[in-house]
């Protein structure tokens, strides 16, 4: 019976990977279309009166009209929607709010999300994930056993009826029957609001299923596989699972992690990233064993992108999917089903092809070093560690960096705190090699490195273990898409790590 289900699956869903294809072929012609459609949509809303929606007819006009936005600019009217106003950026009244920290922000962001984002983004984003994994895979078994989902929690504003919490969970409330009875462990244990509780829960429940599929960020799954693997008395999960062929995982550069995961199983795991975030679903990995996403042009997000070299926040300049080029570093900007007109999200990256649109998510543009002229971004940072640690067969579990400042005739320098599975056996040497590493794919670095001129070799701090699971307990942020924050332009997170590295 579960040979027929997995067949019949597998079939619907390479049926769907046809449908695709439309966008692959025609991108300019279908990402010009959705615009006007939405902007039909919301014509006759507080903000589609304001700007004119009806009058719109072509891109240029609109990027005319409408201002570019951050999430301060919507704070506002998004908090008024929160307490049950209707009809503002998008029709009818929002009744979901997916709360975001980006990282590990004290403030945090309600980013809205509204049904036509659930259906028309995100559970279509899942579909298609599963077609092209089917399409690419045609003898998968994936359907013959469950899915562990690890998500976070919602939480009800019953004064105004509406609700609110981390993406993924309030895709979890909205899944379909047939969905829900593929995923484990049930929607009352993946909604727990308490992480340590959920945890356990999870770990005891999903180790008795016939787990054959993996989805959430892989800094908390490695936390529950681990326990699983505790629990189990087990010395690989595929002596768990071992019909577990795929992991689905996004939220954070999965190269530092992926050692780590190959470690955990008896036999390769096939793995599928994804770029989704609270504003929508973005990108997914359409070619096994690729490190670039395929833009998904069809999910109801009109994309621009600014150029960084001329990069001002709300005052900067945008091009269209139709002027990109490729190997540029862009800031992302989105007009969504959500309702957010020319918002930047604050993501960076870089197009590796555009036939068809492929990306590579380069950083944040609020995550970065650039203290000493260096331009230090996420990518750079991960590359030249992930190369360090290979040469020095070393794994990894967290890490963040950030500036040392020149004080008198002291040079300033990149203060690293890294979390190591198994600490390097010549701190030094490894510290050397990812300072080497840095200047190879950073050419502003390695001028400021050159003869110590302007910066330091950098400074290399071991986290003891749990170091930064505890700092995100500390500021109540574990679980969801909690992450910590790679590089900072600033002390703030370094030193209260710091002092708890004692």
């Amino acid at each position: 019976m579960l040979d027929l289900v997995n067949t019949f699956i597998s079939w619907r869903m390479k049926k769907r990977f046809h449908q695709i294809e439309l966008f692959l072929r025609h991108p300019h012609e279908v990402q010009q279309e959705l615009l006007l459609a939405q902007l039909h949509k919301a014509r006759d809303t507080k903000w589609g009166r304001h700007y004119h929606f009806s009058e719109i007819k072509r891109y240029e006009e609109f990027a005319r009209r409408v201002p570019l936005h951050t999430y301060e600019d919507l704070e506002k009217e998004i908090e008024e929607l929160r307490q049950g106003a209707e009809n503002r950026m998008w029709p009818g009244k929002i009744k979901w709010f997916a709360k975001s920290s980006g990282t590990t922000n004290s403030r945090s962001k309600f980013i809205p999300v509204t049904q036509e984002a659930i259906e028309g983004n995100h559970f279509k984003a899942g579909k298609d994930l599963l077609s092209i994994y089917c399409h690419n895979f045609p003898e998968t078994k994936i359907f013959s056993g469950t899915n562990l989902r690890l998500g976070g929690s919602t939480f009800g504003d019953a004064e105004h009826g509406s609700f609110y919490g981390d993406v993924s969970a309030i895709l979890i409330e909205h899944l379909p029957f047939w969905v829900e009875m593929r995923s484990t462990p049930n929607s009352r244990i993946s909604l727990m609001s308490e992480w340590e509780e959920k945890l356990e829960a999870m770990a005891h429940t999903s180790m008795k299923e016939d787990v054959t599929s993996l989805a959430g960020v892989p800094s908390w799954m490695l936390v529950l596989i681990n326990r699983v693997l505790e629990l189990s008395g087990k010395d690989n999960l595929h002596e768990v699972w071992p019909n577990l062929e795929l992991y689905m995982h996004g939220g954070v550069n999965f190269t530092p992690y992926r050692p780590q995961y190959e470690a955990l199983m008896d036999k390769p795991l096939n793995y599928l990233d994804t770029y989704n975030a609270s504003e929508g679903f973005f990108a997914l990995q359409d070619q096994p064993g690729v490190n670039e996403l395929l833009l998904m042009l069809d999910y109801g997000i009109f994309y621009e992108f600014i150029p960084m070299e001329h990069f001002n926040g709300t005052h900067s300049p945008t091009v269209p999917l139709w002027e990109v080029e490729r190997g540029k570093n862009y800031a992302l900007v989105i007009s969504s089903n959500a309702g957010l007109w020319r918002y930047l999200i604050g993501d960076t990256i870089r197009f590796t092809s555009l036939k068809p649109y492929r990306i590579q998510i380069t950083g944040r543009t609020k995550h970065f070093i650039n203290t000493f002229g260096e331009e230090l971004i996420v990518e750079n940072a991960e590359t030249a560690l992930s190369r360090t640690c290979q040469a020095h067969q070393l794994r990894i579990k967290d890490y963040t960096v950030a500036p040392v400042y020149m004080e008198g005739r002291q040079r300033g320098a990149h203060e690293w705190l890294i979390e190591f599975e198994e600490d390097p056996r010549d701190q030094s040497a490894f510290a050397q090699d990812l300072d080497r590493e840095l200047q190879k794919v950073n050419s502003d670095y390695e001028a400021k490195r050159y003869k110590n001129m302007a910066l330091s070799p950098l400074k290399l701090n071991l986290a003891q273990p749990g170091l930064f699971y505890q700092w995100l307990k500390a500021k109540g942020k574990l679980g969801g898409q909690h992450k910590v924050p790679r590089l900072s332009n600033d002390r703030r997170y370094m030193d209260e790590m710091l002092k708890m590295n004692l």
